[in-house]
C-alpha cells in the first residue's frame, strides 16, 4: 500500500483551507452577523480642524477627545457601533486609541486648507493602523480615522476601517462624511453628531458592502526576504604529482 497519497491528500486539503479562510476573513466578517467583533474608537492623529481659528485646540487633545470616545461606548444606543454592522455582540478597548490621542500637538490640527477636507488615501490608514501594537487582541477590530473637520461646510470625514488584528492588516477602509449639529455649540457634541450620522450611513450601506467586497482577497503578508545563498569556493579537483627525483652525479 502506497502511504503516501493518503498523507499528501489531507495536508492539500489543511493547505486549500487555511489559504481559503485567509483569505475570506472580511467576507466572513461581513456575512456572519452572530459573530462579535472589538471597537478600537475614534482615532485623531489624522485629524485637521478647518475654519476653526479660536478653538482652543491644547484643551481638546486633554479633554474634549478621550471623552468624546467615552461617550460612544457609554451611550450605545445612541451610538449604535454594532448595529452598523448589523451586530448585536461586539466588545470594546478605546485605551490604544486615546493614547495616541493624547499624545497629538494641538496646534497642528488647525488648518485653513479646505483641500485637508480630503486628503487623505487608503494607503495612509493603513500607515495609521500599522503604527498600533495590537498585542495581545485577535480577530476582528474597527476603528475610525477622522480625516477632516470642516466647520465651514459643518461636517467631517472620516474613514471607517475594518482591521485584522492578528496581523495588523486592513481588511475594509471607506470615507464617510458625517453632518454636524446646526444648533451645537459645545464642541464635543457637535462632532459627536457628524460620527453618529456616520454610523446611520454604514447601517443603511451595509448591503451595498458586502456585494462590494463578497470577492475582495484580504491582503498577504509581506513574504520574508531571503539573502542569496553564499558562493561555493570551487575545490581543487587537481590530481597532485610527486616531484621527480633528480638522478645522483657519478663521482
Amino acid at each position: 500500500m502506497n502511504c503516501r497519497k493518503f498523507i499528501v491528500l489531507p495536508l492539500m486539503v489543511l493547505s486549500m483551507f487555511a489559504t481559503t479562510a485567509h483569505a475570506q476573513k472580511l467576507k466572513n466578517f461581513l456575512e456572519n452577523k452572530d459573530s462579535s467583533f472589538l471597537w478600537l474608537g475614534v482615532d485623531f492623529t489624522q485629524a485637521k480642524l478647518i475654519g476653526d481659528a479660536a478653538a482652543k485646540t491644547d484643551a481638546i487633545v486633554d479633554h474634549e477627545l478621550t471623552a468624546l470616545n467615552q461617550v460612544i461606548v457609554n451611550e450605545q444606543k445612541k451610538y449604535d457601533v454594532p448595529g452598523a454592522f448589523h451586530r448585536e455582540k461586539y466588545n470594546t478597548s478605546i485605551t490604544l486609541v486615546n493614547k495616541r490621542n493624547e499624545a497629538i500637538n494641538g496646534e497642528n490640527m488647525k488648518s485653513d486648507e479646505s483641500a485637508d477636507f480630503e486628503r487623505l488615501k487608503p494607503e495612509d490608514i493603513t500607515k495609521v493602523v500599522k503604527s498600533y501594537d495590537f498585542s495581545g487582541k485577535h480577530g476582528i477590530g474597527v476603528m475610525i480615522v477622522m480625516e477632516g473637520m470642516s466647520k465651514t461646510s459643518k461636517s467631517a470625514s472620516m474613514w471607517v476601517t475594518v482591521i485584522d488584528l492578528d496581523r495588523k492588516n486592513v481588511l475594509m477602509t471607506e470615507r464617510y462624511i458625517g453632518k454636524g449639529q446646526k444648533w451645537s455649540f459645545a464642541w464635543r457634541n457637535y462632532w459627536l453628531a457628524t460620527i453618529k450620522s456616520v454610523l446611520d450611513d454604514v447601517d443603511d450601506d451595509y448591503n451595498k458592502l458586502r456585494s462590494k467586497y463578497a470577492d475582495a482577497k484580504d491582503a498577504e503578508d509581506p513574504k520574508p526576504v531571503v539573502a542569496p545563498a553564499a558562493e561555493k569556493k570551487e575545490a581543487k579537483t587537481g590530481v597532485a604529482t610527486k616531484e621527480a627525483k633528480k638522478p645522483k652525479k657519478k663521482g
